[in-house]
């Protein structure tokens, strides 16, 4: 005769054994990998910053001899400086101009999702209506 085999209650628990084990399994690879991912893009933000303050030191530097230049054709320190500093004010507004134009032309709402949802709704309406 045969021997039996395992019995459903044996077969359902293996499932959900295997299926629970295979989700941790998949939970710890994410995690892993989201931490792994976080700690890359915090090197990248650091570099990001360093390279900023060395930016702004080197625009320092820059502006500084830009002053000096002008100075040797004006021969004034505080003419070269104001036209420096005017020239610097209008790149500053002109990027703010710019800068405004983007901003009142981005919307944070999500139109095409809103639209998506809207018409998804008005088919299940018709689908649903007798």
């Amino acid at each position: 005769m045969a021997e039996p085999g395992p019995s459903l209650q044996d077969l359902v628990g293996a499932v959900f054994r295997d299926g629970a084990s295979l989700a941790r399994t998949e939970l710890s690879l994410f995690k892993a990998e989201m931490a792994s991912n976080a700690t890359g893009f915090a090197k990248g933000a650091g570099m990001f910053l360093a390279a900023s303050v060395f930016a702004v030191a080197s625009l320092i530097w820059l502006t500084q001899a830009l002053v000096y230049g002008l100075e040797i054709v004006t021969g004034s320190k505080w003419i070269s400086a104001l036209i420096v500093g005017g020239l610097l004010a209008v790149i500053a507004l002109v990027l703010i101009l710019i800068g405004r134009r983007y901003v009142s032309a981005a919307s944070l709402t999500p139109a095409r999702t809103a639209r998506s949802v809207r018409r998804d709704a008005d088919i299940l309406s018709e689908r649903a209506a007798p």
